[in-house]
């Protein structure tokens, strides 16, 4: 019965994280914008690439009775810096002036940094719609 439930523990574990990492590829590939394909790559590849060595820690564990705390340091390893590059890849891409995506509607790292009260939406179609509102 243990065997079972283990061996659907690291089948699941695996198979997942290989779904994650494909949905981060597509992610990165179809995705409109810098920050949209960054916010794909680091978040499922990031799960994905932890629930593929956590399977491969139970593996090795379950058949071969080795716990190996190299696979505990790299899952923390990714689990850090992975989103910290991510975000300091976006951060540098908004101030080298990359343009968000046109149908973006709120840049609130712009209101941060400029120290605007008032929110600024981005989105045409939302300023069209607050101007007809407005009349």
């Amino acid at each position: 019965m243990i065997e079972i439930l283990m061996i659907s523990l690291i089948s699941f574990l695996i198979l997942g994280g290989t779904f994650f990492t494909v949905v981060a590829a597509v992610g990165v590939v179809r995705l409109p914008d810098v920050y949209s394909r960054l916010h794909a790559a680091s978040k499922s590849s990031t799960l994905g690439v932890m629930m593929m060595m956590l399977g491969t820690f139970f593996y090795f564990w379950y058949m071969d009775n080795l716990i190996d705390a190299k696979l505990f340091l790299a899952i923390l390893f990714i689990f850090v810096t992975a989103p910290v590059a991510a975000h300091v890849v976006s951060r540098s891409a908004f101030h080298s002036d990359v343009e968000p995506y046109r149908l973006t509607i709120l840049n609130e790292l712009k209101r941060d940094e400029s120290g605007i009260e008032e929110v600024e939406y981005t989105a045409p179609s939302y300023q069209a719609l607050k101007k007809s509102n407005d009349e």
